[in-house]
């Protein structure tokens, strides 16, 4: 885990990247770096299903000539791996359209002091303890009336860091931890059988809903789907359950982007300045949230942020 912690080597990684960029004939590049390790466990029937262990580092170079740009990846540099990589996205820029949108942010909006998030639980568990998790999530859900089978259950936790380097001075990286544990259950017989599900998911494992909560409400969500019926056509208040107005949120984040507002590609490109919600509903985007957020270098370099023009 220390290795994680150390976001140096990914530091000089991403510089190197764009070192290569620059000595290929890029005018302005940047590059991210990603490291991260995941271990996950699934149980069905107090069996377990599947273990796995995950690592792995990538890697994302940006190069702009001019205003054509392109955008390589790769997980492998060994040997003159960055300047093969550096050289093949130049040459893509070279032949890019043009996009007038493209760029770097303007050095004198970056920032180069960050506040400690707290995004990282030093304490990761071990197979035998996600398994142990696992199996008390999914116990926990067979035993709710009305379940007659376990659809699984899963426990996962993890470390991954990013590092943004820019040509024009930006230093950026994060490491983050996660935790999750989900059970799905089964209600009823035959072509009457309904399934549904419920999760935690945290940066810290003392942050996580109760085992025992996770497992339940996936069985007690699946004996309320039994017995559905049709109402009537009529107009009647909508009541969104968490989940979906959470996926809502999310369409209207990617509907609000700079970029998808410059590219004409949002729903909303022509509501600019109105507003979208009641004034009862406030929508905030913080990527600073102790605790929680990622903090976001993209919107910092790539000057494609949220757009702060809707009123919402």
């Amino acid at each position: 885990m220390s290795d994680l912690l150390d976001q140096s080597p990914l530091i000089a990684l991403a510089e190197r990247l764009v070192e290569a960029a620059r000595k290929a004939g890029a005018d302005s590049a940047d590059a991210v770096a990603v490291r991260s390790v995941s271990l996950s466990v699934e149980v069905r029937d107090g069996n377990v299903e599947e273990t796995e262990r995950a690592e792995g580092d990538d890697v994302g170079l940006r190069v702009l000539i001019g205003r054509k740009q392109a955008v390589v990846s790769t997980n492998d540099l060994k040997g003159n791996g960055a300047a093969a990589l550096a050289e093949r996205a130049v040459a893509m820029a070279r032949v890019a359209p043009e996009d007038k949108y493209a760029g770097l942010a303007d050095a004198a909006l970056l920032t180069h002091t960050f506040p400690d998030l707290d995004l990282i639980d030093p304490a990761l568990p071990d197979v035998s303890t996600l398994e142990n998790h696992a199996r008390e999530a999914e116990s926990a859900a067979l035993s709710v009336k009305g379940v007659s089978k376990s659809g699984g259950a899963s426990a996962a936790a993890g470390i991954g860091g990013m590092v943004l380097v820019t040509s024009h001075g930006f230093r950026g990286a994060y490491v983050a931890s996660s935790h999750s544990i989900s059970a799905m259950a089964i209600a009823g017989e035959g072509t009457g059988m309904e399934r549904d599900y419920d999760y935690t998911s945290a940066r810290h494992a003392g942050d996580l809903e109760s085992i025992e909560k996770i497992g339940r409400s996936a069985g007690e969500r699946a004996v309320k789907r039994l017995n559905p019926r049709k109402v009537e056509t009529r107009r009647v208040p909508v009541v969104y359950d968490p989940r979906v107005a959470g996926s809502l949120v999310g369409h209207l984040a990617s509907a609000i982007n700079g970029a998808s507002i410059a590219r004409k590609t949002s729903f909303l490109r022509d509501r600019m300045g109105e507003r979208l919600f009641p004034k009862g509903i406030r929508i905030v985007d913080d990527p600073l949230v102790f605790g929680l957020a990622w903090p976001v270098f993209q919107n910092t370099v790539s000057g494609t942020g949220w757009g702060a023009a809707f009123l919402i």
